[in-house]
């Protein structure tokens, strides 16, 4: 089993989608389970060239490519596997608030939680605080809301929109996760806003922390 998952592994790491699609394939026909094609073949790639990204040893652009080596191998696992087992760690809203239109660092986001098993729905840009609360009410469970804000001006709407959860009810139902440029840590603390990220692979370590309190 070891001689296909590890070839996996790196081949997601190093981002050759076209080599971790082929060894999938294998590694189904090999009659290995898809559960453990993902946990301990494509998974681990990710995670492993996450941390070469904070250790400064990767960057932006190998993050991307590493991704979509990860996502090919996901479809090639889904017929498969259930949705629960794809997207099993947790479910989030996310979206750049409301007066702000920048969505690269929300798109790496997205990118990176759904290679690490967490579920998304992209609101996209410019995010009213209604269309997130109307996104919570929408779903069965949402565990987290993330907000990114790429300017100081917008910084704003993040507290708008924690405000317009907790008249709907539905503040002490969800994790705030926010995010961006201008944003830090103690903002995060000011507003109450549980968790902070500075880039997309914090992103996920943040994410996997809020679902576990």
């Amino acid at each position: 089993m070891e001689d296909l998952l590890e070839p996996i592994s790196q081949g997601v790491q190093s981002g050759e989608d076209k080599r971790v699609v082929d060894l999938v394939g294998k590694a189904l026909e090999s009659d290995i389970s898809a559960q453990d094609i993902l946990e301990r073949g494509l998974v681990p790639g990710i995670q492993a060239l996450g941390k070469l990204f904070k250790d400064g040893r990767a960057y932006l652009p190998e993050i991307l490519i590493s991704c979509r080596a990860m996502n090919r191998g996901v479809e090639i696992l889904k017929p498969s596997l259930s949705s629960a087992d794809i997207s099993g760690k947790g479910t989030l809203v996310l979206g750049t608030v409301e007066g702000d239109m920048h969505d690269i660092g929300k798109n790496l986001v997205k990118l990176m939680l759904e290679s690490n098993g967490f579920q998304v729905e992209d609101l996209g840009t410019d995010v009213a605080p209604g269309a997130f609360v109307s996104a919570v009410q929408g779903e069965a469970k949402v565990d987290i809301v993330a907000m990114s804000a790429l300017l100081t001006m917008t910084m704003t709407s993040i507290p708008d929109v924690i405000e317009a959860l907790k008249r709907a009810g539905l503040r002490d139902k969800v994790k705030i996760m926010i995010g961006g440029a201008p944003v830090t840590r103690e903002f995060a603390d000011e507003i109450g806003a549980e968790g902070y990220a500075e880039d997309c692979v914090s992103a996920v370590d943040e994410a996997i922390r809020l679902t576990s309190i």
